[in-house]
Protein backbone atom coordinates (compact mmCIF):
# COMPACT_ATOMS: atom_id res chain seq x y z
CA UNK A 1 0.00 0.00 0.00
CA UNK A 2 2.83 2.41 0.85
CA UNK A 3 4.49 1.72 -2.51
CA UNK A 4 1.24 2.48 -4.31
CA UNK A 5 0.77 5.71 -2.34
CA UNK A 6 4.35 6.82 -3.00
CA UNK A 7 3.97 6.06 -6.69
CA UNK A 8 0.81 8.16 -6.84
CA UNK A 9 2.51 11.04 -5.03
CA UNK A 10 5.47 10.95 -7.41
CA UNK A 11 3.09 10.93 -10.34
CA UNK A 12 1.39 13.99 -8.91
CA UNK A 13 4.70 15.74 -8.45
CA UNK A 14 5.64 15.04 -12.05
CA UNK A 15 2.35 15.89 -13.66
CA UNK A 16 3.04 19.60 -13.60
CA UNK A 17 6.43 19.47 -15.29
CA UNK A 18 5.93 21.84 -18.21
CA UNK A 19 7.00 19.39 -20.89
CA UNK A 20 5.16 17.19 -23.35
CA UNK A 21 1.96 15.44 -22.36
CA UNK A 22 2.08 16.55 -18.70
CA UNK A 23 1.71 20.19 -19.66
CA UNK A 24 -1.02 19.31 -22.15
CA UNK A 25 -2.94 17.39 -19.48
CA UNK A 26 -2.69 20.27 -17.03
CA UNK A 27 -4.02 22.69 -19.64
CA UNK A 28 -6.84 20.29 -20.55
CA UNK A 29 -7.87 20.07 -16.91
CA UNK A 30 -7.88 23.84 -16.45
CA UNK A 31 -9.50 24.64 -19.78
CA UNK A 32 -12.05 21.86 -19.40
CA UNK A 33 -13.17 23.09 -15.99
CA UNK A 34 -13.31 26.75 -17.06
CA UNK A 35 -15.41 25.89 -20.09
CA UNK A 36 -17.70 23.65 -18.07
CA UNK A 37 -18.11 26.27 -15.34
CA UNK A 38 -19.01 29.00 -17.84
CA UNK A 39 -21.90 26.84 -19.03
CA UNK A 40 -23.01 25.15 -15.81
CA UNK A 41 -22.32 27.48 -12.87
CA UNK A 42 -25.27 27.90 -10.54
CA UNK A 43 -26.83 31.35 -10.36
CA UNK A 44 -25.87 32.19 -6.78
CA UNK A 45 -26.32 35.73 -5.41
CA UNK A 46 -22.75 36.13 -4.13
CA UNK A 47 -21.45 35.33 -7.62
CA UNK A 48 -22.93 38.57 -8.88
CA UNK A 49 -20.47 40.70 -6.92
CA UNK A 50 -16.72 41.11 -6.48
CA UNK A 51 -17.19 42.81 -3.10
CA UNK A 52 -14.78 40.93 -0.80
CA UNK A 53 -17.01 41.62 2.21
CA UNK A 54 -19.99 39.95 0.55
CA UNK A 55 -17.86 37.01 -0.61
CA UNK A 56 -16.35 36.66 2.85
CA UNK A 57 -19.80 36.48 4.45
CA UNK A 58 -20.89 33.82 1.95
CA UNK A 59 -17.79 31.71 2.54
CA UNK A 60 -18.23 31.75 6.31
CA UNK A 61 -21.93 30.93 6.04
CA UNK A 62 -21.22 28.07 3.64
CA UNK A 63 -18.97 26.31 6.15
CA UNK A 64 -20.78 23.08 7.09
CA UNK A 65 -24.01 24.47 5.61
CA UNK A 66 -25.75 23.70 2.31
CA UNK A 67 -26.02 26.35 -0.39
CA UNK A 68 -29.82 26.26 -0.51
CA UNK A 69 -29.93 26.99 3.23
CA UNK A 70 -27.42 29.84 3.05
CA UNK A 71 -29.03 31.90 0.26
CA UNK A 72 -31.84 33.55 2.30
CA UNK A 73 -29.53 34.10 5.27
CA UNK A 74 -26.90 35.79 3.08
CA UNK A 75 -29.47 37.99 1.37
CA UNK A 76 -30.98 39.10 4.68
CA UNK A 77 -27.53 39.72 6.19
CA UNK A 78 -26.45 41.87 3.26
CA UNK A 79 -29.64 43.92 3.48
CA UNK A 80 -29.25 44.53 7.21
CA UNK A 81 -25.45 44.83 7.41
CA UNK A 82 -24.30 45.81 3.90
CA UNK A 83 -20.82 47.05 4.85
CA UNK A 84 -17.95 46.12 7.15
CA UNK A 85 -18.61 49.17 9.33
CA UNK A 86 -22.22 48.04 9.86
CA UNK A 87 -21.08 44.66 11.13
CA UNK A 88 -18.37 46.16 13.33
CA UNK A 89 -20.90 48.45 15.06
CA UNK A 90 -23.79 45.97 15.30
CA UNK A 91 -25.06 44.92 18.71
CA UNK A 92 -24.48 41.20 19.40
CA UNK A 93 -28.21 40.56 19.67
CA UNK A 94 -28.65 41.97 16.17
CA UNK A 95 -26.09 39.92 14.26
CA UNK A 96 -26.84 36.78 16.29
CA UNK A 97 -30.50 37.16 15.35
CA UNK A 98 -29.49 37.42 11.67
CA UNK A 99 -27.42 34.26 12.11
CA UNK A 100 -30.12 32.37 14.00
CA UNK A 101 -30.70 28.99 12.39
CA UNK A 102 -27.26 28.61 10.77
CA UNK A 103 -25.65 27.10 13.87
CA UNK A 104 -21.98 27.18 14.89
CA UNK A 105 -22.49 30.68 16.25
CA UNK A 106 -18.79 31.23 16.92
CA UNK A 107 -18.62 31.94 13.18
CA UNK A 108 -20.82 35.00 13.62
CA UNK A 109 -18.86 36.27 16.60
CA UNK A 110 -15.60 35.83 14.68
CA UNK A 111 -17.11 37.81 11.81
CA UNK A 112 -17.67 40.81 14.04
CA UNK A 113 -14.23 40.48 15.65
CA UNK A 114 -12.67 40.46 12.18
CA UNK A 115 -14.81 43.41 11.05
CA UNK A 116 -13.62 45.47 14.03
CA UNK A 117 -10.02 44.55 13.23
CA UNK A 118 -10.47 45.57 9.58
CA UNK A 119 -11.85 48.92 10.68
CA UNK A 120 -8.96 49.46 13.10
CA UNK A 121 -6.04 48.24 10.98
CA UNK A 122 -7.21 48.60 7.38
CA UNK A 123 -9.41 51.69 7.39
CA UNK A 124 -12.60 49.61 7.00
CA UNK A 125 -11.34 48.30 3.62
CA UNK A 126 -11.10 44.55 3.23
CA UNK A 127 -7.37 43.66 2.93
CA UNK A 128 -6.01 42.43 -0.41
CA UNK A 129 -2.90 40.64 0.86
CA UNK A 130 -3.34 36.94 1.54
CA UNK A 131 -1.35 37.15 4.80
CA UNK A 132 -3.56 39.97 6.08
CA UNK A 133 -6.72 38.04 5.23
CA UNK A 134 -5.36 34.89 6.87
CA UNK A 135 -4.64 36.88 10.06
CA UNK A 136 -8.32 37.76 10.55
CA UNK A 137 -10.26 35.91 13.29
CA UNK A 138 -12.16 32.89 12.03
CA UNK A 139 -10.32 32.68 8.69
CA UNK A 140 -8.13 29.71 7.81
CA UNK A 141 -6.06 28.84 4.78
CA UNK A 142 -9.00 27.69 2.68
CA UNK A 143 -11.22 30.71 3.40
CA UNK A 144 -8.35 33.17 2.83
CA UNK A 145 -7.59 31.51 -0.49
CA UNK A 146 -11.23 31.51 -1.52
CA UNK A 147 -11.67 35.21 -0.78
CA UNK A 148 -8.42 36.27 -2.46
CA UNK A 149 -9.04 34.18 -5.56
CA UNK A 150 -12.76 34.88 -5.99
CA UNK A 151 -12.77 38.57 -5.05
CA UNK A 152 -9.30 39.59 -6.29
CA UNK A 153 -8.56 36.89 -8.91
CA UNK A 154 -5.34 35.93 -7.15
CA UNK A 155 -3.78 32.50 -7.92
CA UNK A 156 -4.35 31.24 -4.37
CA UNK A 157 -5.18 27.53 -3.96
CA UNK A 158 -8.20 26.21 -2.11
CA UNK A 159 -8.75 22.75 -0.66
CA UNK A 160 -12.10 21.85 0.88
CA UNK A 161 -14.18 18.69 0.88
CA UNK A 162 -15.36 19.15 -2.70
CA UNK A 163 -11.88 19.94 -4.01
CA UNK A 164 -10.39 16.98 -2.14
CA UNK A 165 -12.85 14.67 -3.85
CA UNK A 166 -12.12 16.10 -7.30
CA UNK A 167 -8.32 16.03 -6.97
CA UNK A 168 -7.96 12.64 -5.28
CA UNK A 169 -10.16 10.99 -7.90
CA UNK A 170 -8.64 12.91 -10.79
CA UNK A 171 -5.11 11.85 -9.87
CA UNK A 172 -5.90 8.53 -8.18
CA UNK A 173 -4.61 9.53 -4.74
CA UNK A 174 -5.20 6.54 -2.47
CA UNK A 175 -3.80 7.98 0.76
CA UNK A 176 -5.85 9.56 3.51
CA UNK A 177 -6.34 13.26 2.55
CA UNK A 178 -5.99 14.28 6.20
CA UNK A 179 -2.55 12.67 6.46
CA UNK A 180 0.13 15.37 6.36
CA UNK A 181 2.02 14.27 3.24
CA UNK A 182 -1.12 13.71 1.19
CA UNK A 183 -2.69 16.96 2.38
CA UNK A 184 0.43 18.90 1.45
CA UNK A 185 0.34 17.35 -2.01
CA UNK A 186 -3.31 18.32 -2.41
CA UNK A 187 -2.48 21.95 -1.64
CA UNK A 188 0.51 21.86 -4.00
CA UNK A 189 -1.64 20.36 -6.75
CA UNK A 190 -4.39 22.94 -6.27
CA UNK A 191 -1.75 25.68 -6.34
CA UNK A 192 -0.23 24.48 -9.61
CA UNK A 193 -3.65 24.27 -11.25
CA UNK A 194 -4.82 27.74 -10.24
CA UNK A 195 -1.47 29.19 -11.30
CA UNK A 196 -1.96 27.56 -14.69
CA UNK A 197 -5.43 29.11 -14.85
CA UNK A 198 -3.91 32.53 -14.19
CA UNK A 199 -1.46 32.08 -17.06
CA UNK A 200 -4.10 30.94 -19.53
CA UNK A 201 -4.79 33.48 -22.26
CA UNK A 202 -8.54 33.93 -22.54
CA UNK A 203 -10.99 36.80 -22.86
CA UNK A 204 -11.89 36.47 -19.20
CA UNK A 205 -9.93 38.35 -16.55
CA UNK A 206 -11.30 36.11 -13.82
CA UNK A 207 -9.67 32.76 -14.62
CA UNK A 208 -8.30 32.18 -11.11
CA UNK A 209 -11.63 33.08 -9.56
CA UNK A 210 -13.61 30.93 -11.98
CA UNK A 211 -11.23 27.98 -11.82
CA UNK A 212 -11.38 27.66 -8.03
CA UNK A 213 -15.14 28.00 -8.14
CA UNK A 214 -15.29 25.40 -10.91
CA UNK A 215 -13.54 22.80 -8.74
CA UNK A 216 -15.95 23.41 -5.88
CA UNK A 217 -18.88 23.36 -8.28
CA UNK A 218 -17.78 20.11 -9.91
CA UNK A 219 -17.48 18.49 -6.47
CA UNK A 220 -20.90 19.76 -5.44
CA UNK A 221 -22.80 18.85 -8.61
CA UNK A 222 -20.94 16.06 -10.42
CA UNK A 223 -18.11 14.52 -8.39
CA UNK A 224 -20.35 13.85 -5.39
CA UNK A 225 -19.52 11.58 -2.42
CA UNK A 226 -22.02 8.94 -3.49
CA UNK A 227 -23.24 8.07 -6.97
CA UNK A 228 -21.07 10.61 -8.82
CA UNK A 229 -22.26 11.58 -12.30
CA UNK A 230 -19.11 10.47 -14.10
CA UNK A 231 -20.66 10.42 -17.61
CA UNK A 232 -21.44 14.14 -17.22
CA UNK A 233 -17.96 15.07 -15.98
CA UNK A 234 -15.85 17.27 -18.29
CA UNK A 235 -12.72 15.57 -16.92
CA UNK A 236 -13.79 11.94 -17.26
CA UNK A 237 -11.06 11.17 -19.80
CA UNK A 238 -8.41 12.53 -17.42
CA UNK A 239 -9.74 10.85 -14.27
CA UNK A 240 -7.50 8.11 -12.90
CA UNK A 241 -10.13 6.83 -10.47
CA UNK A 242 -12.63 6.36 -13.31
CA UNK A 243 -10.08 4.71 -15.57
CA UNK A 244 -9.12 2.28 -12.80
CA UNK A 245 -12.70 1.76 -11.57
CA UNK A 246 -11.89 3.10 -8.09
CA UNK A 247 -14.25 6.05 -7.87
CA UNK A 248 -16.17 4.57 -4.95
CA UNK A 249 -13.03 3.98 -2.87
CA UNK A 250 -11.51 7.44 -3.37
CA UNK A 251 -11.02 9.64 -1.40
CA UNK A 252 -9.82 7.32 1.33
CA UNK A 253 -11.47 9.00 4.29
CA UNK A 254 -11.40 7.63 7.83
CA UNK A 255 -14.82 6.53 9.05
CA UNK A 256 -16.39 8.91 11.53
CA UNK A 257 -16.59 7.86 15.15
CA UNK A 258 -20.00 6.79 16.37
CA UNK A 259 -22.18 9.67 17.52
CA UNK A 260 -22.71 10.25 21.23
CA UNK A 261 -26.32 10.35 22.42
CA UNK A 262 -27.37 13.05 24.89
CA UNK A 263 -30.79 13.69 26.41
CA UNK A 264 -32.08 17.01 27.77
CA UNK A 265 -35.30 18.17 29.37
CA UNK A 266 -36.50 21.74 28.80
CA UNK A 267 -39.15 23.55 30.82
CA UNK A 268 -41.52 26.06 29.24
CA UNK A 269 -42.76 27.83 32.35
CA UNK A 270 -45.55 30.39 32.09
CA UNK A 271 -46.55 33.05 34.59
CA UNK A 272 -49.17 35.72 33.92
CA UNK A 273 -48.91 35.27 30.15
CA UNK A 274 -45.09 35.47 30.10
CA UNK A 275 -42.51 32.76 29.65
CA UNK A 276 -39.21 32.24 31.42
CA UNK A 277 -36.06 32.25 29.26
CA UNK A 278 -32.38 32.61 30.01
CA UNK A 279 -29.34 33.76 28.06
CA UNK A 280 -26.35 31.46 27.73
CA UNK A 281 -23.25 32.87 29.44
CA UNK A 282 -20.09 33.94 27.64
CA UNK A 283 -17.31 31.46 26.84
CA UNK A 284 -19.66 28.49 26.41
CA UNK A 285 -21.16 26.89 23.33
CA UNK A 286 -23.83 29.16 21.81
CA UNK A 287 -22.83 32.02 24.11
CA UNK A 288 -25.24 34.93 24.07
CA UNK A 289 -28.15 32.95 22.64
CA UNK A 290 -31.43 32.43 24.46
CA UNK A 291 -33.08 29.22 25.59
CA UNK A 292 -35.71 27.83 27.92
CA UNK A 293 -34.47 26.49 31.29
CA UNK A 294 -33.16 22.98 30.75
CA UNK A 295 -31.13 20.18 32.30
CA UNK A 296 -29.25 17.23 30.88
CA UNK A 297 -30.74 13.89 31.86
CA UNK A 298 -28.45 10.98 32.69
CA UNK A 299 -29.07 7.43 31.55
CA UNK A 300 -32.03 6.07 33.47
CA UNK A 301 -33.80 9.42 33.68
CA UNK A 302 -32.00 11.02 36.64
CA UNK A 303 -31.12 14.69 36.28
CA UNK A 304 -27.41 15.49 36.21
CA UNK A 305 -28.06 18.94 37.66
CA UNK A 306 -30.11 20.51 40.43
CA UNK A 307 -32.77 22.70 38.85
CA UNK A 308 -32.97 26.31 40.14
CA UNK A 309 -36.67 26.11 40.95
CA UNK A 310 -39.39 23.60 41.70
CA UNK A 311 -41.18 22.30 38.60
CA UNK A 312 -44.93 21.91 39.11
CA UNK A 313 -46.05 18.31 39.24
CA UNK A 314 -48.62 18.95 36.49
CA UNK A 315 -46.06 19.78 33.82
CA UNK A 316 -47.38 18.45 30.51
CA UNK A 317 -45.39 17.27 27.48
CA UNK A 318 -45.12 19.98 24.82
CA UNK A 319 -42.86 18.52 22.13
CA UNK A 320 -39.71 16.47 21.54
CA UNK A 321 -36.89 17.85 19.41
CA UNK A 322 -34.12 15.74 17.88
CA UNK A 323 -31.08 17.38 16.38
CA UNK A 324 -27.35 16.95 15.85
CA UNK A 325 -24.37 19.08 16.83
CA UNK A 326 -20.99 17.85 15.55
CA UNK A 327 -20.63 14.35 17.05
CA UNK A 328 -23.65 14.57 19.36
CA UNK A 329 -27.16 13.24 18.66
CA UNK A 330 -29.45 15.13 21.01
CA UNK A 331 -32.99 14.46 22.16
CA UNK A 332 -34.68 17.42 23.85
CA UNK A 333 -38.02 16.83 25.55
CA UNK A 334 -39.94 20.02 26.38
CA UNK A 335 -42.60 20.25 29.08
CA UNK A 336 -44.99 23.12 29.72
CA UNK A 337 -46.35 24.23 33.08
CA UNK A 338 -47.63 27.28 34.94
CA UNK A 339 -45.54 28.56 37.81
CA UNK A 340 -47.38 28.93 41.10
CA UNK A 341 -47.73 32.53 42.26
CA UNK A 342 -45.75 32.03 45.46
CA UNK A 343 -42.74 30.63 43.64
CA UNK A 344 -39.85 32.87 42.64
CA UNK A 345 -36.99 32.49 40.18
CA UNK A 346 -33.52 33.86 40.80
CA UNK A 347 -32.35 34.26 37.19
CA UNK A 348 -33.79 34.62 33.70
CA UNK A 349 -36.33 36.90 32.07
CA UNK A 350 -40.12 36.70 31.85
CA UNK A 351 -41.14 37.74 28.35
CA UNK A 352 -44.29 37.81 26.26
CA UNK A 353 -44.51 35.81 23.04
CA UNK A 354 -43.89 38.87 20.86
CA UNK A 355 -40.73 39.66 22.82
CA UNK A 356 -39.49 36.09 22.55
CA UNK A 357 -39.79 36.22 18.78
CA UNK A 358 -37.26 39.07 18.67
CA UNK A 359 -34.53 37.09 20.42
CA UNK A 360 -31.89 34.83 18.91
CA UNK A 361 -32.49 31.29 20.21
CA UNK A 362 -30.38 28.18 19.87
CA UNK A 363 -31.72 26.07 17.00
CA UNK A 364 -33.36 23.41 19.17
CA UNK A 365 -35.02 25.95 21.48
CA UNK A 366 -36.20 27.99 18.47
CA UNK A 367 -38.08 24.85 17.42
CA UNK A 368 -39.65 24.68 20.88
CA UNK A 369 -40.66 28.34 20.58
CA UNK A 370 -42.14 27.76 17.12
CA UNK A 371 -44.15 24.86 18.50
CA UNK A 372 -45.30 26.96 21.44
CA UNK A 373 -46.37 29.77 19.11
CA UNK A 374 -48.68 27.36 17.27
CA UNK A 375 -50.54 26.37 20.43
CA UNK A 376 -50.36 29.68 22.26
CA UNK A 377 -53.35 31.96 21.54
CA UNK A 378 -52.42 35.34 20.04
Amino acid sequence: MDRIQNRNLKALQNIFVNTGNSRDKTQRIVQGLLTWFSQNARDLPWRKTRDPYAIWISEIMLQQTQVITVIPFWERWMRELPAIQDLAKAAPDRFLKLWEGLGYYARARNLQSAAKLICEKHGARFPHEFSDVLALPGIGRYTAGAICSIAFNQPQPIVDGNVIRVLTRLFGMTGNPKEKTVNQQLWATAGQLVEQAGKLKTKSRDNCSHFNQSMMELGALICTPRQPRCPDCPLQKCCTARQENRVDSIPNLIKRTEATKRVFTAFVIEKNGRFLVQQRPSKVVNAGLWEFPNVEVAEGGASQEIHPFEIPSRAMPLCTIKHSITRYRITLAAFRATLRTRQTVQSGAWLAMAELQQLAFTSAHRKILNHLAKVEPA
